[in-house]
């Protein structure tokens, strides 16, 4: 899994079957801190996750495994919100 923040929404009208009635998140890749710092990838969000959270994703064959993604032509999806990440015995994020 990858630690991310939610920094947009996509919205996507016509898409195939198997994508309807799935909600689509920009996430950029995040830091121990919660700080955005990396590329963009959009993720499906299984958890209900909102603009500017800090969330766990898994991407590639992975991004399949869950309830909502099984057997659907996903490759990013969003499967926790962080509450508080502890780096090097720090707590360095908090929701």
């Amino acid at each position: 899994m990858l630690i991310g923040r939610v920094v947009g929404t996509v919205v996507s009208t016509r898409k195939e079957d198997e994508l309807k009635g799935l909600k689509f998140l920009l996430v950029r890749n995040a830091d121990t801190e919660g700080k955005a710092t990396g590329s963009l990838v959009v993720a499906i969000d299984a958890v209900g996750a909102g603009v500017g959270e800090v969330v766990l994703y898994a991407s590639g064959s992975s991004a399949r495994q869950t309830r909502v993604t099984k057997d659907r032509p996903v490759d990013a999806t969003i499967m926790a919100i962080v509450d508080i990440i502890e780096h090097e015995g720090k707590q360095t994020y908090t929701k």
